[in-house]
């Protein structure tokens, strides 16, 4: 099929899409929130609050790409990659919404503005940006550079922090992690001891507690680096951590920060997190295991009873930083839990347990996964395991704002785990760039045919969107804003789409386990379940931040 042969400037094309879909997307909210009043209704609404949450997000990642692009190009950088990126993927979004509006027109009530959408020189952009013939170059490009991205971050700190990680991971990380993966081994500690020497777990630790202080921005950039090399044994090594550490620093006492900060920046104390239970899954407000006050020798503490699941590292980890429940009236719900940190020793196998000299143990077994290897996921059982008074967070000011802390630090998390998303996808474009030059068919190498090149080309532009959704998450986190959730909703789903693409392209060897394909394709499937499952995310986080904000609550 040929070009339409229009010669255009796809920044400003994309800005006029962006433009529209976005005006568009803010009066659907606005009719949603006015129907679910501020989002109090969402669980009678549950279908098109999770079609706003997701169409909202699409948008802001489509209006991230724009704006890095134009902002490029006012520093005097002309990245046509970037620039085609961001016309591909605000036509695609552009497109969905007016998908999904023409289907459910009474619910979205905006006529008006859907009209907007269909305005001529509208459709003629959305056309452009999809013409198969530019999807292809797209993809023409990325396979001559092997799908390596080397975007101008126009952020110092970031671009070192990216050359730093990259190689560590070249070097260190990729060597070890198919081996990893297959043998289902647990990283080992001579890479956790390189990891901590280049200051990788105190990337957002201010400098005063030990930490690089670099800044959420060169946080997320190595994430992703590390995250490309693997995701278990590197990209989420630092992911536990910075939850803690944000739970400190917003909520600990002056001792606590003192204590802990130090340990958790050098790697001195590796960190799990137990949050999950057997039969509690994303309502944290409603966990059950409980802690009840106790004095042991003299000190005042809480001896813990209950069961965690899906505590992952909680072998290795040397703390886990536990969400309990020290308020036993179940009315309290959320405002009823504090945050532990729970000593224990390290264990290296797929079941451990820890005895304590007071009577009480914690014993755990490993849930066996497809994927995310390399720390191991823990069912953690626990009977009467005493911790001090001293190490509940914030001590007295900390009871009862554990579920507020919590919340916070998977804030972070969700930040992060859109770099590992984003991780994950580019190291599956890279593999499949680099395949499609090498495996030739009917005569010619793979990488020469049209569907190839459109196929890779769509990989590109969604990765660049969940890539510059999640950068612009880092830069506003601060603000609390819609960015940090939004950014793991979208990446996650694009890792997926990604590397599944990616191994379609090997064909049948992409189903081989000797081929790091079929470990990214694993691993990108625990994506949209952990830091908040997809469903809850759209509707619990995504789609009631966005109600209420409309709402103006």
């Amino acid at each position: 099929m040929a070009s339409t042969g229009v010669d255009i400037d796809a920044v400003s094309v994309a800005r006029t899409l962006v433009d529209a879909a976005g005006a568009a997307i803010d009066a659907a909210v606005a009719h949603a929130a006015e129907v679910t009043e501020g989002g109090a209704l969402i669980d009678d609404y549950q279908v098109h609050t999770e079609r706003i949450a997701y169409l909202a997000t699409q948008v802001r990642a489509a209006s991230a790409l724009v704006a890095s692009s134009e902002a490029l190009r006012e520093a005097g950088v002309h990245d046509e990659q970037q620039e085609d990126a961001a016309l591909v993927y605000a036509a695609e979004a552009t497109h969905t919404l007016r998908s999904a509006i023409e289907a459910a027109r009474d619910d979205f009530g905006i006529d008006d503005a859907a009209s907007a959408l269909h305005e001529r020189e509208l459709r003629t952009a959305v056309r452009a940006g999809l013409d198969e013939s530019r999807v292809r170059a797209l993809g023409r490009r990325a396979i001559a550079s092997l799908g390596v991205n080397n975007l101008d971050l126009r952020d110092d700190a970031a671009m070192l922090t990216r050359e730093t990680a990259r190689e560590f991971a070249r070097n260190e990380v990729v060597p070890i992690a198919q081996e990893i993966h297959r043998q289902d081994l647990l990283v080992p500690d001579s890479l956790i001891e390189r990891f901590s020497s280049l200051g990788f777990f105190g990337a957002s630790i201010p400098e005063q507690y030990g930490g690089t202080g670099m800044g959420y921005l060169p946080m997320v950039v190595m994430t992703e680096e590390l995250s490309a090399a693997s995701l278990g044994a590197a990209g989420s090594l630092h992911t536990r951590p910075e939850i803690l550490a944000h739970a400190l620093l917003t909520g600990g006492t002056d001792a606590q920060k003192e204590e802990w900060l130090p340990k958790l920046a050098s790697g001195e104390v590796l960190v799990a997190i137990g949050v999950t239970e057997p039969d509690v899954g994303s309502d944290n407000a409603n966990l059950q295991v409980r802690a009840t006050p106790a004095t042991v020798d003299g000190v005042q503490g809480w001896r813990i009873n209950g069961a965690k699941a899906w505590s992952t590292f909680s072998g290795r980890a040397d703390v886990i930083s536990m969400l309990v429940r020290t308020n036993p009236n179940p009315e309290a719900a959320g405002r009823g839990l504090s945050v532990l940190i729970v000593p224990k020793d390290p264990h290296y196998g797929h079941e451990w347990t820890q005895p304590q000299p007071e009577g009480g143990s914690m014993s755990a077994t490993a849930n066996p996964t497809p994927g995310y290897r390399g720390m191991h996921s823990f069912t953690v059982a626990i009977d009467n395991y005493f911790v001090p008074h001293a190490n509940l967070v914030g001590e007295d000011e900390g009871m009862g704002r554990g579920f507020a802390l919590q919340m916070g630090g998977f804030a972070v998390g969700r930040l992060q785990t859109g770099g590992r998303a984003c991780g994950v996808a580019q190291a599956s474009l890279e593999k499949a760039c680099q395949y499609v030059t090498q495996r030739e068919q009917f005569g010619k190498p793979i990488g020469e045919y049209q569907l190839t090149q459109f196929r890779i080309g769509e990989m590109v532009a969604r990765l660049a969107a969940a890539r510059q959704l999640t950068y612009a998450a880092a830069h506003d986190f601060d603000s609390r804003g819609l960015p940090a959730p939004m950014a793991k909703l979208l990446a996650c789903d694009v890792a997926v789409d990604v590397s599944q693409a990616a191994q379609q392209l090997h064909g049948g060897w992409g189903y081989s386990e000797e081929d790091p394909i079929a470990r990214y394709v694993s691993d990108a499937l625990v994506l949209p379940i952990f830091e908040g499952v997809k469903p809850i995310l759209e509707l619990k986080v995504v789609g009631r931040q966005l109600l209420a904000a409309a709402a103006g609550r």
